[in-house]
């Protein structure tokens, strides 16, 4: 009798949930059919949440009576600093200072972090090469060997469907805004210490220098204080009188060159260099700005020109992201992932043995005693008190410049006020001198007079250090000093 042989039944097709082996041109169309269904659907999802809007903030119009759409802020820093050499030391700094070069750091660390919440959005895909052997002896007669070799692409895929991924990526964007106008921020206060420091070691020069000649006059005196009195014309008192009076100007001296030497490191750290000696002018090189006012710009300048104003603003942008994750966080997730390649027992059938599977996942929250309730909850109270940090940063800027212009105006009549009475006392230290020569007035009346004369010279050169000093202080609260 002739046996039949019949073909072994075919297999099923998969229907996409479990292991199922098919043709291998049929899986990458069917894989791309299924990606370009998803990617419209993913496209298309909402985004739930509030979308963000800046504060009311209510500004005022101008800072003072005048309104100025020009901001002295908006020039270069070496368009205000004219000084050669403070202009040398400002690039030394900006390319050393160890404060600027952290914040550089950290801007290159959050630009790379935020390259993880933008690849979520898209689907992650694995390759695995695998070999297996497995061997079973149920009931101790029967073993078997099952070796096993595998070659496969995992992909996995979380949908954003309520837009809790795109929440998370605004997110790390202000994040890395944030810290982006912090450099800035850390750029401007370089800039402006480095002239503030170099400012005060010009003034203190000047302070040297009058006192090293207020010293050599009164070393002069002292030998004329001690010829009259060994001539009898006046008593000891006065001799003695004078040796005092140079002995405590003498005492000025160290005290002047050690805060000269203190101020050198001072500013040689914020150069990002070792202690050293500074060169620097003998003079203030300043723009002009001692007629009329110097333009300020409006208020509302300030939220685009400052840089801690704009990074209190990416905290806040940020904040209202983590609000939208929460809130989204409490919606189911679907998750697709599949695998596809190859699989088989012999090697020399490995490459027709082909195999995917493919799996969606949708998991929701049912109870979890209120938890992500309670985390949106504290999202919301976050995003509130960013919301007041911001308005407390714009408040502080707008106090800083109008604080910063009263400065400025009456700086510059102070300065006025301290040259004429510098000029008064030298005329009547001159005139004291002379008369204490000649007999007419006691040594005393001279010290008074010389007194007077150095405290309105050095009045005078502290006078001409503020008038820097505030130029700088309002370029600063202007947001100047770096380029957008």
């Amino acid at each position: 009798m002739e046996k039949k042989i019949t073909a072994p039944p075919k297999p099923r097709s998969g229907s996409g949930i479990g292991l199922t082996h098919t043709s291998l041109p049929s899986l990458p169309i069917a894989l791309v059919l299924i990606l370009l269904l998803v990617i419209s659907a993913s496209l298309s999802s909402c985004k739930l949440g509030q979308k963000y809007t800046r504060p009311e903030l209510n500004m005022p119009q101008t800072f003072n009576e005048q309104a100025d759409t020009f901001s002295i802020g908006e020039l270069a820093w070496w368009d205000i600093f004219g000084d050669t050499l403070l202009q040398q030391l400002i690039t030394r700094a900006l390319t050393y200072n160890k404060d600027l070069l952290m914040a550089q750091a950290r801007v290159k660390e959050l630009a790379a972090q935020k390259r993880i919440p933008f690849a979520d959005l898209f689907p992650q895909i694995n390759a695995g090469v695998y070999a297996e052997r497995e061997g079973t002896n149920y009931g101790g007669d029967h073993f078997k060997n099952d070796p096993e070799l595998g070659a496969k692409l995992n992909v996995s895929w979380e949908l954003d469907i309520w837009g809790k991924l795109r929440w998370a990526k605004d997110q790390s964007d202000a994040q890395w805004l944030e810290v982006v106008n912090n450099q800035r921020a850390v750029t401007v206060s370089v800039i402006t210490d480095i002239a503030v420091a170099y400012f005060q070691l010009v003034a203190l020069d000047r302070e040297l220098q009058i006192v090293s000649q207020t010293l050599e006059a009164r070393k002069e005196g002292l030998r004329i204080a001690r010829l009259r009195y060994e001539a009898g014309l006046t008593s000891e008192m006065s001799y003695q009188q004078a040796r005092v009076e140079y002995a405590r100007t003498a005492t000025l001296v160290p005290v002047i060159q050690q805060n000269i030497e203190t101020k050198q490191s001072e500013i040689s750290m914020l150069a990002g260099e070792y202690p050293s000696e500074i060169e620097r002018s003998s003079t203030f090189e300043l723009p002009s700005w001692d007629e009329g006012k110097i333009p300020a710009g409006l208020p509302s300048s300030l939220l685009e020109r400052r840089p801690d104003i704009r990074a209190a603003e990416q905290r806040l942008i940020a904040a209202n992201a983590a609000v939208g994750i929460a809130y989204t966080n409490r919606f189911p997730t679907l998750t697709l992932s599949g695998n596809g390649g190859f699989e088989s027992e012999v090697i020399d059938q490995f490459l027709k043995s082909p195999a995917f599977l493919m799996r969606g996942a949708i998991t929701g929250p049912i109870f979890d005693m209120g938890k992500r309730q309670a985390a949106y909850r504290a999202k919301q109270a976050a995003y509130e008190r960013e919301t007041y940090s911001y308005e407390k940063t714009v408040l502080n800027a707008f106090t800083e410049v109008r604080n910063a212009i009263i400065y400025l105006d009456n700086v510059k009549e102070i300065f006025q006020t301290r040259a004429k009475l510098e000029e008064a006392s030298k005329t009547t230290e001159s005139l004291a001198r002379l008369q204490y020569i000649n007999g007419v007035i006691a040594y005393l009346d001279l010290l008074d007079a010389q007194r007077s004369y150095l405290d309105a010279q050095l009045s005078l050169s502290n006078a001409q250090r503020d008038k820097a000093l505030a130029l700088v202080m309002l370029y600063k609260a202007l947001g100047g000093g770096w380029q957008q």
